[in-house]
């Protein structure tokens, strides 16, 4: 089974936004995190969701989902003090819905321009080696900082090489909850995402390019790139 874990358990500080989550802000009357749910509620090979969510905002979720009509849903379950901690609630949360042997797509909820290819290509990479980390290529030239607090540049890495990690981060299902299961008995909670979880256990990882156009939303000039996007691909269904 393929099951998608949604991760909307953050609140948005960079946002600014004085009234709602991020994932919770609307462009054209529907929330950003619909927007992110409707990619995999109408992917063929999506069997189930699972999202973790701010605890104050659960119900208002629930709510969303019936308007929209997203119906793969079978669990939304509470956000922990870290974005690791959210994560791991989610996947426990699978754990007990879903057999081990399934695939979870770990995805941000505010990431809402991901596409079905994007979705079917890690899926296949999970098939192939165990596990798919969506990445684009590096654009720009990245610096390594030295560790003395100075800002100095320590090194200029090869951009051939580098390429930036974004979402989904799919896994084997038994392979991610024991990840979890041993970062929690050692204390292991630094992991900004899964991909360094499973790196820090010694998982190889696989990649799986994306489209550049899968940004995250985190501040309000990420929001513009978003209305920008999504306007240009309404008035392509008029003018072509």
């Amino acid at each position: 089974m393929n099951i998608a874990l949604i991760f909307a358990g953050g609140v948005g500080q960079r946002m600014n936004s004085k009234t709602k989550p991020k994932q919770f802000l609307e462009l054209h009357s529907k929330p950003i995190i619909i927007y992110t749910l409707e990619h995999f509620e109408n992917h063929p090979d999506i069997d189930g969701i699972v999202v973790v969510c701010v605890k104050e905002w659960i119900d208002y979720l629930k709510k969303l989902l019936d308007k929209f009509y997203i119906k793969k849903v079978s669990a939304i379950v509470e956000g922990g003090e870290t974005g690791q901690a959210s994560i791991r609630n989610g996947i426990y949360k699978i754990n007990e819905l879903y057999p081990e042997d399934s695939i979870v797509l770990i995805h941000d909820g505010v990431r809402p321009l991901i596409d079905e290819n994007v979705i079917t290509d890690n899926i296949e990479c999970v098939k192939k080696f165990g596990n798919s980390i969506t990445v684009t290529p590096a654009i720009e030239t990245i610096t390594l900082c030295s560790d003395d607090k100075s800002n100095d540049v320590a090194e200029v890495l090869d951009r051939n090489r580098c390429m930036l990690a974004r979402a989904p981060q799919c896994f084997i299902l038994r392979d991610i909850f024991s990840a979890h299961r041993k970062a929690v008995e050692e204390g292991f909670e630094d992991a900004i995402d899964s991909a360094m979880l499973m790196r820090h256990y010694g998982c190889k990882l696989h990649t799986t390019t994306g489209s550049p156009e899968n940004i995250k939303i985190t501040t309000p000039s990420d929001f513009y790139i978003f209305r920008a996007i999504i306007d240009a691909k309404e008035n392509s269904q008029i003018f072509g």
